[in-house]
């Protein structure tokens, strides 16, 4: 049985989704479906040029030595982009020293966008895979699961150079076969304990108010594609800071442990009531 936690903010066409979401669309011309994907061969191709997209690769900072069992940590996700907005968060992150961490949708990555991952990487924060194109994985074959994963693996490794060790299942929705299948991928599923519902609700004063019900401990789920999000990030990251958060990856707040390929996590706060219930 499939285990559904949320759904998540609509990214971009032809994706085909529930009717509940707002689909925002992009501009692409990859086809969702094809045998071989002409842009991921040509992001392929472009990226074995010398010195693209700039004279040097990108290079992250040094790994922090954060104690999160020691001080009070949180860590923001944002699901579903790179898009428009990505670059103002990034500011916003920038502005109060906070790092986050990024689940991509492989089809999110385009000319127009790439610059954020690089960016992301180069700031600190830490990159996630969030599928090709967003669907339910338990619904989808093993072949066509590993599919979504791999793409995005290597799309955004042609950008930034990185391999990612992270993924989060869209929707949360995630069943034995999406944990072989990840197992088997190398990537440890993310969920959340904090929901800001910022995908349904357009209330950049609710979102924020939500983000800022975090423990310590607390991976808070948000959406980089909506611009209500975008103008809560500044009022939420004020309102932890002020309670004396640190704002980490998820890969921080978990420290020393190694996150498992597979396996569920649902932020230090949920992790721990979990194994108490």
């Amino acid at each position: 049985m499939a285990l559904v936690l949320s759904g998540c903010g609509e990214v971009s066409a032809p994706i085909r989704r529930s009717q509940r979401h707002e689909v925002v669309r992009v501009r692409t011309s990859a086809p969702v479906r094809a045998a071989v994907d002409p842009a991921l061969v040509a992001l392929r191709v472009i990226a074995q040029q010398p010195g693209w997209p700039g004279a040097r690769p990108v290079v992250a900072p040094h790994r922090r030595s954060i104690r999160c069992e020691r001080v009070k940590c949180v860590a923001l996700t944002f699901d579903d982009g790179p898009f428009d907005y990505t670059g103002k968060v990034l500011d916003t992150l920038a502005e109060y020293h906070a790092k986050a961490t990024f689940f991509v949708v492989g089809q999110m990555v385009t000319p127009v966008t790439r610059s954020y991952l690089r960016r992301m990487v180069s700031e600190g924060h830490e990159l996630g895979n969030h599928s090709w194109d967003h669907p339910s994985l338990p619904s989808l074959s093993r072949e066509a699961l590993s599919g979504q994963l791999e793409r995005t693996q290597e799309s955004v490794k042609a950008v930034t150079g990185v391999t990612m060790r992270l993924m989060r299942p869209p929707y949360g929705a995630t069943d034995g076969k999406v944990e072989d299948v990840t197992r088997s991928t190398g990537l440890a599923q993310i969920l959340w304990d904090v929901d800001t519902l910022d995908w349904r609700d357009k209330d950049s004063a609710l979102i924020a108010r939500r983000a800022s019900e975090a423990k310590p401990g607390s991976i808070v789920l948000m959406h980089d594609i909506h611009r209500t999000t975008v103008e809560a990030v500044p009022r939420l990251l004020r309102e932890l800071s002020d309670k004396g958060y640190t704002f980490v990856t998820v890969s921080e707040l978990y420290g020393d442990r190694e996150l498992a390929a597979g396996k569920r996590y649902a932020g230090e706060a949920a992790d721990q009531e979990h194994k108490r219930s």
